[in-house]
């Protein structure tokens, strides 16, 4: 069944009337010849049912009628049913229902999942702003000289001659000075997070 073909006849009218026995006469469905025609003939009615009553999607309306069309095959095996033009019809009204039941229960998920994934970038920001504060108020604790060698070392990635130059020590002074002060860091960063 090709998109062309069948997007040609989704103005076609239902006949709710015609049955497979009626218009087959006495023949079975079962019968894969009689099955065929009878196919051919339903088929331009429940896609264009279909195809006009789900936003005029033609792969949406393929995959409905195809499961239409197997329910049928199910129910002419089981002869659990008058399989008919109106049954085929009625039967389509159904998928197209749970169709939309689950498109609606998709989008209901998607927003769950962006309202949880909003929620996790709020909390990331949350603990962000924190662990920024904690790490302030380490820094404040420090003496000065500790705090402008992390400040200048780490946060403004000078090299070490380059901060015992500012700092008015050797590179050898001012490693000792960034050891020092890593530690005292660590300390007061964890001391900030229990209180």
């Amino acid at each position: 069944m090709t998109t062309s073909a069948l997007s040609s006849v989704g103005q076609l009218p239902i006949a709710a009337t015609s049955t497979a026995r009626a218009v087959d006469g006495a023949v079975s469905l079962r019968d894969p010849v009689e099955f065929a025609r009878f196919y051919d003939r339903a088929l331009p009615q429940v896609y264009g049912y279909l195809f006009n009553r789900c936003g005029r999607q033609p792969e949406v309306a393929q995959d409905l009628t195809q499961e239409v069309f197997t329910a049928a095959v199910a129910a002419i095996q089981r002869d659990s049913a008058d399989v008919d033009v109106a049954w085929l019809i009625g039967v389509a009204r159904h998928k197209l229902v749970d169709h939309y039941r689950a498109r609606e229960r998709d989008d209901c998920g998607l927003r769950r999942v962006r309202l949880q994934a909003s929620r996790d970038d709020e909390l990331a920001r949350w603990e962000v702003e924190q662990t920024r504060d904690a790490a302030l108020r380490a820094l404040a604790k420090l003496a000065p000289e500790q705090s402008a060698a992390l400040v200048l070392f780490h946060l403004d990635g000078l090299a070490i001659a380059e901060v015992a130059e500012l700092l008015g020590k050797s590179v050898r002074a001012t490693e000792s000075v960034l050891v020092r002060a890593r530690r005292a860091f660590r300390a007061k960063f964890a001391e900030g997070n229990h209180d």
